[in-house]
């Protein structure tokens, strides 16, 4: 074999194998062959959160995060979010170009005029109790648009795909602003689609009396570049969950509420949330010394910085660092930035963090920038999911059209007993074994 390959002995055997290496991977379908009988099952890798497993072949988002890297169908972070708009990077992220002014024009058309939901989508938001979690609400909205629009089911119909990616898009920012006002108990407000796509979100969650809703330009920009900067990331949490769930062939809406139910989670989309609890928590910049003392000791933790990939400053915190001066000018200066910029200028110069490779990452600004904004934290995922939709549908349609998938189906090494008979309830009688317990 030739030098792309990697030649194993398995010591149990003595015998040796040579395994074809490809765009730096082995499969891992080819450590099956390596046996010590005929019965044997093959060997398997054990990797727990697939920390160094790679489920797909991917064209849509790269990152090197040695360097610090992340682009977009090979165009940098930076220079979208300087010269994009959502709906253009939308675009680029599904369909792997960027669009011509006529199919922008087209794209952004299709999109603004499918804003409304079916009125009945508005019992199902009803039905929350008025404290329920926007995120819990968004979730359960999302999985209801398959009921909807049950043609959705047809997941090979590239026209009757396109329209469902329309709808998405166009719809999950009207469930999460449906969702926002029913948590606060006010009366919905229908889309306006004579505002972008981030000032008609703007409208739906803020308009009160006023006849028309005229976004602050300052705020409507700034959303548009954080909803840019979080339109994919890669294999994530929640891309891995939709493209998981999408490979049974489910229609896109369900797989799409399987995304946002695994961006619920704290350790997902709810870490800016963590970050502005820290900041909250110093207090002031005199106490910060004595929080880096504690995070040294094992006591807290410093929210925001490092990354599972990132190994360098983020590209994305460096956008939204710069992004939060210009906000604040509209909004006031949020008190918690100053903290933040000390806590980083600290962290920055420490040996401690610095050989540890803990540089602030994308939550450590977006948190304070959103709050500055008016959004009240529990909409932080929300506001995470509108963006990422564009994201996840992209990894969708690239799972549907790859033939080298099949439905996700993991191994397991079990380490349960071999064997056991069945015992009658009779002859199991004895001590309680606290397995149990009663629930009033």
């Amino acid at each position: 074999m030739g030098e792309d390959s990697l030649t194993i002995t398995d010591n149990r055997t003595g015998r040796t194998y040579d395994l074809p290496i490809e765009n730096g991977t082995v499969r891992g379908m080819d450590f099956r062959q390596i046996k010590t009988s005929d019965d044997d099952f093959g060997l398997m890798v054990y990797d727990p959160a697939f920390t160094n497993t790679a489920s797909c072949k991917s064209r849509i988002t790269y990152i090197d995060g040695e360097k610090g890297i992340l682009r977009y169908r090979a165009y940098p972070i930076e220079q979208l979010a300087e010269q994009s708009t959502y709906l253009e990077t939308a675009y680029l992220l599904i369909f792997g170009e960027l669009p011509t002014r006529a199919e922008l024009s087209q794209w952004m058309h299709a999109i603004t005029n499918r804003t409304i939901i079916h009125e009945n989508i508005k019992k199902v938001m009803d039905g929350f109790h008025y404290d329920a979690h926007p995120m819990g609400m968004l979730v359960s909205t999302v999985a209801a648009l398959s009921t909807f629009y049950p043609e959705s089911k047809d997941i090979y119909d590239s026209e009757n795909r396109l329209l469902q990616i329309h709808r998405l898009i166009a719809k999950m920012p009207t469930l999460a602003a449906f969702a926002y006002r029913h948590s606060r108990g006010l009366p919905y407000v229908y889309p306006d689609n004579d505002l972008s796509f981030t000032g008609n979100l703007l409208n739906m969650l803020y308009k009160m009396t006023e006849a028309k809703y005229q976004p602050d330009p300052v705020l409507e920009r700034a959303l548009d570049i954080l909803f840019i900067l979080h339109a994919d990331h890669e294999q994530n949490c929640s891309t891995n969950a939709m493209r998981s769930v999408g490979s049974s062939e489910v229609d896109p809406y369900s797989a799409t509420a399987a995304a946002c139910a695994a961006l619920y989670g704290p350790l997902h989309g709810g870490a800016n949330e963590a970050v502005l609890r820290m900041l909250a928590e110093i207090g002031s910049k005199d106490r910060i010394p004595e929080f880096i003392k504690r995070v040294k000791d094992g006591e807290n933790l410093l929210m925001g910085f490092g990354h599972r990939v990132y190994k360098n400053f983020d590209p994305r915190a460096a956008v939204i660092k710069d992004l939060a001066h210009r906000v604040f000018e509209v909004t006031g200066r949020n008190p918690l930035l100053d903290i933040a910029l000390e806590l980083e200028r600290i962290a920055l110069q420490d040996e401690y963090f610095i050989e540890r490779k803990l540089y602030p990452n994308v939550d450590f600004y977006s948190g304070i920038i959103y709050q500055s904004m008016g959004f009240p934290v529990e909409l932080f995922p929300v506001l995470f999911a509108i963006p990422r939709t564009a994201g996840w549908i992209a990894q969708w349609l690239e799972m549907i059209e790859d033939k080298e998938q099949k439905i996700a189906r993991p191994r397991q090494v079990y380490l349960g007993e071999d064997q056991r008979e069945y015992v009658p309830i009779a002859r199991r009688d004895g001590p309680a074994s606290g397995r149990t317990s009663a629930v009033a």
